[in-house]
């Protein structure tokens, strides 16, 4: 944090994006208790304590002069989700139950509302993306969105983000997700 301080001198951090995230299909019957904790510690745990540690300098962007209401140019935290975390979309979506994967991003958007509770009078936004299924190592090269395509489409959101939008669960094109 202190490197990213100095780099950015006394500006502050404007936009803060937790993409970082691990994958596990795990089944009812395969599942364990260490697996699901792993999953848990790098999808919900991890964007948390990286908010937490940045959030001085989120702080400091949004307090900048001339910066009004919620946006991502004032101070945004982004945290990069999947659909698959969707409890209203669980019985919609044909994949296999991968329980602690999605169980990890219905928690890390429990996460990202509390975040956008918290942190609204401060000035920093906070919003759950889902890139779509994009071809990763992840998402696999079956996946039908290239990272470009997924990208210019976030890029695209992360412009129109505002007050109405924090803590709200987009898609790459913008589209509200349910919880």
């Amino acid at each position: 944090m202190q490197a990213v301080g100095n780099h950015l001198k006394d500006q502050g951090l404007n936009l803060l994006i937790n993409n970082a995230g691990i994958s596990s299909h795990a089944t009812l019957c395969s599942l364990d208790s260490q697996e699901m904790l792993d999953v848990f510690t790098t999808n919900v745990v991890g964007p948390l304590q990286v908010v937490k540690e940045f959030l001085p300098l989120l702080e400091q962007a949004a307090k900048g002069e001339g910066k009004e209401g919620l946006s991502c140019s004032r101070a945004a935290v982004i945290n990069i989700s999947s659909k698959l975390g969707s409890i209203g979309l669980c019985l919609h979506v044909p994949q296999a139950p991968m329980y602690p994967y999605r169980a990890s991003k219905a928690a890390q958007n429990m996460v990202t509302r509390c975040l956008a509770a918290e942190l609204q009078d401060k000035g920093i936004l906070c919003v759950a993306i889902h890139p779509g299924w994009v071809k990763t190592d992840m998402g696999t090269q079956e996946a039908p969105l290239t990272v470009e395509h997924s990208v210019r489409g976030i890029l695209t959101v992360l412009a129109s983000l505002s007050q109405d939008t924090s803590g709200a669960f987009l898609d790459w094109e913008g589209n509200s997700l349910p919880w």
